[in-house]
């Protein structure tokens, strides 16, 4: 490449991936990234907003690989994750794209839908008078 040829740039496709049909290599296809789309990560900071306000989570990091994405949530920053929510677009069809798993790496809930994965980190023990 020389200093007068442009810098090819590769627009992103709808749900975060990386187009892989971009002009300038030939026969070189980079695989498609996974990631969190912004109605994924609306759906995941919504629940993440209220259980930091509630004072029971303080941060958080976002982990992108080639075969999925990872929300990981901690209760304190220098600890194990308390949850990891992963999306792995190859379970899509048989068990559901989205997980919740605990720190021992026990799924606690996988399905189609965020929201309803996401459901499981909402309950709670409550007392009853």
């Amino acid at each position: 490449m020389s200093e007068s040829e442009p810098i090819p740039f590769r627009p992103r496709a709808a749900g975060g991936e990386i187009s892989s049909s971009h002009g300038g290599s030939k026969g070189r296809d980079r695989p498609a990234v996974i990631a969190f789309n912004r109605e994924e990560l609306d759906a995941i900071l919504a629940v993440y907003g209220r259980k930091v306000a509630a004072g029971e989570w303080r941060d958080y990091a976002i982990d992108i690989q080639s075969d999925k994405a990872v929300f990981s949530i901690y209760r304190r920053s220098s600890e194990w994750p308390v949850y990891r929510i992963e999306k792995s677009p190859p379970l899509a069809r048989r068990q559901g794209a989205y997980s919740v798993m605990a720190p021992a790496g026990l799924i606690l809930k996988r399905g189609h839908d965020l929201r309803r994965v996401l459901g499981v980190l909402e309950s709670g023990v409550r007392i009853v008078e």
